[in-house]
């Protein structure tokens, strides 16, 4: 069905008021060049950010039009938890919780991310990449899997890796992989739930986290994010 572009004008600025979507991709701005007309700069950047978020609230509006279309899939359809929201990309094919009051933001290098409102390192974010394999267990016994991720990729080589646990689970023929791990350097530690599996051709990582101050009073909270999340067929 087409849809004309002034229904979408008005679902996009309804949504905007609604879900108060942000503008902004929330990554430092570059600074700009010797020589370079600044005027011109912040005209390119300020277009820049209104094409963006024009085009979020575009994807929102034509997805909420859509809904009320097309079929209900009833994986899509799943009743979140009391207290969370669900998420669920059919393109990508992957779903997951995150907490109500949290906001979404553009994490580089992701598909998807939400965030604490006041406290920004408090966050939830997906990403996926290529693969030939065809379920996790490809990939090794779980205890090294998780040991070379933590060690190898996600600590910094300042940072001080330790995995505090790890589970495997299986859902609807699907296999995954959850563990809890803690970075420590210096001056900062944080500790996170990570959830990894692959379906789709895809290699998928949730990881959920926070500072190590806050970590006990909400490490319930992420682990329903962390184990909510699964991989749907495309």
């Amino acid at each position: 069905m087409a849809l004309s572009s002034v229904s979408l004008s008005l679902v996009s600025s309804t949504l905007s008021q609604k879900l108060n979507v942000p503008c902004s991709n929330e990554l430092p701005r570059p600074f700009p060049l010797a020589g370079v007309d600044s005027v011109s700069y912040t005209t390119e950047a300020t277009f820049n950010e209104e094409s963006n978020c024009r085009r979020r609230l575009l994807v929102l509006g034509v997805g909420a039009l859509s809904a009320s279309l097309l079929p209900v899939n009833p994986l899509l359809a799943e009743e979140a938890p009391k207290n969370y929201r669900a998420f669920a990309d059919s393109k990508d094919g992957y779903s997951y919780y995150y907490p109500a009051d949290w906001i979404d933001f553009d994490f580089r290098g992701h598909d998807s991310a939400f965030k604490d409102r006041v406290l920004q390192l408090q966050n939830v974010r997906v990403r996926f990449i290529p693969t030939d394999k065809k379920d996790i267990h490809d990939l090794g016994p779980m205890e090294q899997v998780v040991s070379d991720l933590v060690k190898h990729v996600y600590a910094a080589p300042n940072q001080i890796p330790t995995i505090i646990e790890m589970q495997e689970r299986s859902i609807d023929g699907k296999n995954y992989y959850t563990f809890e791990y803690q970075l420590t350097s210096p001056n900062y530690s944080s500790t996170s739930f990570a959830t990894i599996g692959i379906g789709n051709g895809r290699y998928y990582t949730l990881i959920v986290g926070a500072n190590e101050r806050r970590w006990k009073r909400v490490r319930n909270k992420l682990k329903v994010v962390a184990d909510s999340f699964k991989m749907l067929d495309i």
